[in-house]
């Protein structure tokens, strides 16, 4: 008997909207299932031949920040029933690490980043896309607690930041992309009647109906 192709779900929103959350409460709703979850932060782009000052300068709210090519790559090697060496990135050094994250395929793929709806090529992938409706102060005191605690920056660096380019890219590339989604999600993870559509679409699928 053929396997079955896996079932490619992407989940996009601003930085700060919620995204992990609905992904957990999607791999928490198919407890049991093969799944496995492609965040597009691993791609940001290697950048070991530029200064930290140039990297420090780097827009990374704008879609040239992240190595698509090899994101696609990856994604497609997964769909073929393969595994694939992640690419692990560096947050305090601002460029990618020398190690590598195994990861197996599985029979569903979530697709997790704030560009994966940007490009095309990425979009025609997925079988469900779903976008992650937040108000952005929301989204911006997450960011600020998460940037903070977890990579290490300060509060006025992230600040900076978040009014030079995170905000304007928002609106610039990111909000638009809500045209293309399947199911737009408000509240996030706390919105259980969208993660419960989802999770039910996803077994039907499975299921092949």
């Amino acid at each position: 008997m053929t396997k079955k192709q896996p079932i490619v779900i992407g989940v996009t929103g601003g930085s700060g909207s919620g995204k992990t959350t609905v992904t957990q409460a999607i791999l928490d709703q198919l407890k049991g299932e093969s799944i496995l979850v492609l965040q597009q932060d691993y791609y940001y782009n290697n950048q070991d031949d530029m200064s930290m000052a140039e990297r420090l300068a780097v827009n990374y709210d704008h879609p040239d920040a992240f190595d698509t090519e090899l994101y696609l790559h990856d994604i497609k090697t997964l769909i073929a029933g393969s595994a694939i060496e992640a690419p692990v990135y560096d947050y305090k050094e601002f460029t990618r690490s020398a190690q590598t994250r195994h990861i197996e395929t599985a029979d569903i793929i979530i697709l997790e980043g704030i560009m994966i709806f940007n490009d095309e090529r990425l979009r025609n992938l997925m079988d469900i896309k779903v976008y992650v409706d937040t108000d952005d102060d929301i989204r911006f005191i997450r960011r600020l607690q998460r940037d903070v605690a977890e990579r290490g920056r300060t509060v006025d660096s992230v600040i900076g930041q978040y009014l030079a380019t995170a905000k304007p890219m928002y609106h610039q590339f990111i909000e638009p992309t809500k045209r293309y989604a399947d199911l737009i999600v408000p509240e996030g993870g706390e919105n259980q009647v969208a993660i419960d559509l989802l999770t039910l679409k996803a077994r039907d699928i499975l299921k092949g109906e």
